[in-house]
């Protein structure tokens, strides 16, 4: 499957209202990220890149969490900043991962982003419990990024 048809079986109202309600009962920040290719390079060093430059690092609590997928490489990486990856158990990116990997083999990659959305929101609601005084400090909208000068 190529860039194009995994695009189209996203569904950015379905991740972004997923958004909306992991965040309305935690006090994190959940963004999802789509990047067209990795150009041959690390994913993971992309994502970072990422999280930096769309603010993830400079939430209050540094509660960020970043679902950066690689459209053309059908590739993903899931990143917590240092306030949540403090508190979550050894081995909890990697179990939302392989939960998204299955429904993403299986061509389900809506329900498996809503996934990873439901999961990464239901511990930081654990350890960031949602507070009236919360702010949503990041836009809740699916972004997208097409080459090097976007990282």
């Amino acid at each position: 499957m190529k860039e194009k048809e995994l695009l189209s079986k996203l569904d950015d109202a379905r991740i972004e209202e997923a958004i909306n309600r992991a965040e309305k009962a935690c006090a994190g920040e959940i963004k999802v990220h789509i990047h067209s290719s990795l150009h041959g390079k690390d994913i993971r060093e992309y994502a970072e890149r990422t999280f930096e430059r769309l603010g993830l690092t400079k939430t209050a609590q540094r509660n960020g969490v970043l679902i950066f997928i690689a459209a053309t490489e059908q590739l993903f990486a899931i990143l917590g900043d240092k306030g949540i990856d403090d508190k979550v158990p050894a081995g909890f990116w990697d179990e939302i991962s392989n939960r998204m990997s299955t429904r993403f083999r299986a061509g389900e990659f809506t329900e498996g982003v809503v996934e990873a959305i439901e999961a990464a929101g239901a511990e930081l609601h654990h350890f960031f419990p949602y507070h009236a005084a919360d702010v949503d400090e990041l836009s809740n909208k699916v972004s997208y990024g097409t080459g090097e000068k976007d990282e």
